[in-house]
């Protein structure tokens, strides 16, 4: 959406930023005055993150001109900030042009090898391409910083890009430890439920897919097609007759021309 009036329009994030943007430069007019260059670099530094953290805002608000003018602010005081060729990185992600969002990525991690908000995003992008075993090693890195917010959700996408690879153990146990930091995730257990079923222990898959159910419940979220199979399944082995039969009716219901439901026809004719 066009910006109509920049003041009405800009959400509080977006004006915090600028404020605290604005802010900063008044404090650089009083310290280059004052108390020479030292603290004049400290404050461009400042006004630096400043521009980005703006840059951000405008990327949460789908601007993206805004968002690379912004970026460009800050590289103007100090083009070496490792934050700035990621949102780069997000921009040119989001308008399509991932060979330049695949070389800015690389760009800010080169620049701060442990930045990991660019190694998750990276990470993220490279999902996306199906370039599981580089996303894989990403994301190894992220979750190694204690400190990173959201460190469940790494350990989640490491499940994830595990089990494109094809490492099943290595999903478990990144599925588990996510877990283990945010028992409110509800993708991990129906995951592990999946692992478990594959693997013949259905007691732990049945304790999970129970996990799972509390999860969506709390949270209010609807079914996927994706988990009614696998209740279907889940609750099948364990002869639940009437779950399996409501359940069952919403699936074909709902999914009638799914694989999945290809596949469901085909153990319920076998059974």
């Amino acid at each position: 959406m066009l910006f109509l009036g920049f003041g009405k329009l800009l959400n509080k994030k977006l004006a915090s930023v600028l404020a605290a943007l604005l802010a900063s430069s008044m404090l650089s007019s009083c310290v280059t005055t004052t108390t020479g260059g030292f603290m004049a670099d400290a404050s461009e530094e400042r006004t630096a993150n400043d521009y980005i953290q703006l840059a951000l805002a405008y990327f949460d608000n789908n601007d993206m001109p805004g968002a690379r003018r912004h970026v460009n602010n800050a590289f103007d005081i100090d083009n070496r900030i490792s934050d700035g060729y990621m949102v780069l990185a997000m921009v040119f992600q989001r308008e399509g042009d991932l060979d330049l969002a695949d070389s800015n990525f690389l760009r800010a991690i080169s620049l701060d090898q442990n930045n990991s908000r660019a190694r998750n995003n990276y990470a993220a992008m490279l999902f996306t391409q199906e370039r599981f075993r580089e996303s894989y090693e990403q994301l190894e890195r992220v979750a190694c910083d204690t400190s990173y917010e959201g460190r469940s959700l790494v350990f989640e996408g490491l499940g994830r890009s595990a089990l494109r690879l094809g490492r099943q153990e290595d999903a478990k146990a990144a599925f588990q430890r996510a877990l283990h930091l945010n028992e409110s995730l509800f993708m991990d257990p129906l995951e592990l439920v999946l692992i478990y079923f594959d693997q013949e222990n259905y007691p732990l898959a049945c304790q999970y897919y129970r996990s799972y159910l509390t999860a969506i419940a709390f949270l209010q979220l609807p079914h996927t097609l994706r988990a009614l199979f696998s209740g279907i399944k889940m609750e099948g082995y364990f002869q639940n007759v009437d779950f399996f039969e409501n359940t069952s009716l919403v699936f074909t219901t709902l999914y009638p021309t799914s694989p999945e439901f290809q596949t469901f026809q085909r153990l319920k004719n076998a059974s």
